[in-house]
């Protein structure tokens, strides 16, 4: 048991718990979100032309939080674990194809352990490492990634590749300045070492030179860095905001509700309206927690995105990882998904699924898959996540093919323009998302299998039913009926029945086909690659089987016929030997 660097910390932490409920780790938590302002001011302020002191202050803010605030130095044990062994993967393995996969194992095998330990220990209100550990293993194995891409020539390169590409080894003071970014330590975001390179050394924010002088962000003495306190401020108002609707939304939509006796004394529709808030409560958490990180990263400068060019506005949305307003009003599976935990989505993205797929080849079921393991693997093991991942990708499915077959007869059939009766539609559809999903989520809140299954049941199952009946309809006749009726709609207008440009099935955008947080854009056609894959590997595996068979054949043919050949020209030699001997007799005899 280590003790603790600051003996009389807990005490504030303890009184205030008292008070407001929530338990003391659960504040710290917040009260360290709260002090990366103070920090990242003093951060920012650091001369621009000492990265190295800017990395000092870094990785000592970073300590400080682990073992002077969480008393973690287990914690730090775990993380050096991660990062040493990663750039020990890196330095020595440099050139090897196989390092950034070595390195992701390596970091996926050592966090699952850290998280079956705290699915034992069941105690989720105390913060431990686990949470920090699963940002760094986004931004270590993208680093693997980018050291591997910096060892092939450009051209067999994507633009985001160039870009996050790592050409030499960062040294150590870097390196640890990365992993150990305080504002972001605990909960993200999570970001590439190229991006955390450009910001110390400050040419993240060189302005090109197309950009009239007039509309370049304005500065403060000779910074670089362009003033970022208003949006940052925001951001820290909108993440207090959530965290005061949270704690107290909280003392009446705890997931303890969805178990109490008064509970089933409610109608159908209430209870629905309870889960849905219980639900939107615990987002109220994440959607404070990563708005407040977000704003610090935003004053240190690091959430810089550029400058438009025409209006000279400054986007500080480079780390943003949450978009509350898209979550909440989402009307299909993918905006609602699209806007949650971005970063996340980023890293799935650019480090799994476009990884495992093969050079100059399209993703596929292979790419799909790998992405749904990792990024279940990633959250952790609670049952509660996989019934959550398993029943979203089936409402992904029906999703599709109602805004395939159905969303079509609200637009003009030959402008593709919403009609006026569209908004019955789109409210329709908000509504069926928001409380599938309200549904859907409820594991991922509960965690365990039978009490998930409890609360499931006491709605009566209702999301999996409906999912369930739209799979069916689509896979009846009631699909084809639909498409008639469509191609009917469209001829009476004079038009070519055409898959509008706001359809997912129209490849126009390939990104509406990839996963998003793992959950396969269409697991339809993912099977459909499956069985084809399999078929393809079977009929292979046929051939090549009677390749052999006919090349054992023919080695047999050739060989009996050598055998034939061989006692022939045996059977012809003793002839010979034979006529021989009866020539040369007569006349040894005569003799």
């Amino acid at each position: 048991m280590y003790s603790k660097m600051l003996p009389y910390i807990n005490i504030p932490f303890e009184y205030l718990s008292g008070i407001v409920g929530a338990s003391p780790d659960e504040l710290k938590l917040i009260f360290s979100f709260l002090l990366s302002y103070p920090l990242a001011g003093l951060l920012k302020r650091v001369p621009d032309a000492r990265p190295e002191y800017k990395n000092l202050f870094i990785v000592s803010g970073g300590l400080f939080y682990l073992v002077g605030l969480y008393s973690l130095w287990t914690g730090v044990r775990t993380l050096f674990i991660a990062a040493g062994g990663t750039y020990a993967l890196a330095y020595y393995l440099r050139t090897s194809p196989y390092m950034p996969w070595i390195a992701f194992v390596f970091l996926m095998g050592h966090m699952a352990a850290n998280q079956l330990t705290r699915q034992f220990a069941a105690n989720p209100a105390t913060v431990d490492i686990t949470g920090a550990q699963m940002v760094l293993l986004m931004k270590l194995s993208a680093f693997a990634w980018n050291v591997a891409d910096g060892t092939l020539p450009e051209d067999q390169l994507s633009d985001f590749q160039k870009d996050r590409r790592v050409v030499e080894m960062p040294t150590l003071l870097d390196y640890a300045g990365y992993v150990l970014f305080f504002p972001s330590l605990m909960a993200g975001p999570a970001f590439d070492y190229n991006e955390y390179r450009r910001w110390i050394d400050c040419t993240m924010f060189d302005v090109p030179a197309s950009i009239d002088p007039a509309k370049k962000p304005p500065t403060r003495k000779k910074r670089k860095i362009p003033r970022s306190g208003t949006p940052a401020m925001w951001k820290l108002a909108g993440g207090l905001t959530w965290i005061y609707l949270f704690i107290n939304c909280s003392k009446w939509y705890s997931p303890d509700v969805l178990f109490s006796d008064q509970y089933m004394t409610y109608s159908f529709v209430r209870r629905v309206f309870i889960l849905h808030m219980v639900g939107l409560t615990t987002r109220m958490k994440y959607y404070g927690v990563w708005s407040l990180a977000e704003g610090s990263c935003i004053l240190s400068g690091l959430g810089y995105n550029g400058v438009d060019p025409i209006t000279g506005k400054v986007s500080w949305n480079r780390l943003q990882n949450i978009n509350p307003w898209g979550v909440e009003s989402a009307q299909n599976s993918r905006a609602y998904l699209e806007n949650w935990n971005m970063n996340t989505n980023k890293w799935l993205r650019y480090y799994i699924y476009l990884r495992v797929t093969p050079r100059n080849r399209k993703p596929g079921f292979r790419a799909s898959m790998a992405t749904f393991v990792t990024s279940a693997f990633w959250h952790g093991f609670y049952p509660g996540y996989y019934l959550t991942f398993v029943l979203a990708s089936f409402v992904q499915t029906a999703a599709k093919h109602y805004r395939r077959n159905l969303r079509p007869f609200f637009l003009d059939p030959v402008s593709q323009k919403p009609l006026p009766n569209k908004k019955y539609y789109d409210v329709a559809s908000w509504l069926a998302t928001q409380v599938t999903f309200s549904f859907v989520v409820a594991p991922f809140v509960i965690l365990q299998f039978n009490e998930s299954l409890v609360a499931w049941g006491r709605v009566y199952f209702y999301a999996i039913i409906t999912t369930g009946a739209s799979l069916a309809f689509f896979a009846s006749p009631g699909k084809a009926y639909l498409r008639r009726r469509l191609e009917e709609r469209t001829n009476d207008a004079g038009a070519r029945l055409v898959r509008s440009a706001s359809q997912e099935s129209l490849n126009l955008n390939p990104r509406s086909q990839e996963p998003v947080l793992g959950l396969s854009a269409d697991p339809g056609r993912d099977f459909d690659e499956a069985i084809q894959e399999i078929r393809s590997e079977v009929e292979k595996a046929q051939i090549r089987k009677r390749m052999s068979d006919a090349k054992k054949l023919a080695l047999k043919k050739e060989s009996e016929e050598d055998k034939d050949m061989s006692e022939q020209m045996t059977e012809e030699a003793r002839k010979r030997g034979q006529e021989s001997g009866e020539a040369t007799e007569p006349r040894y005899a005569t003799e």
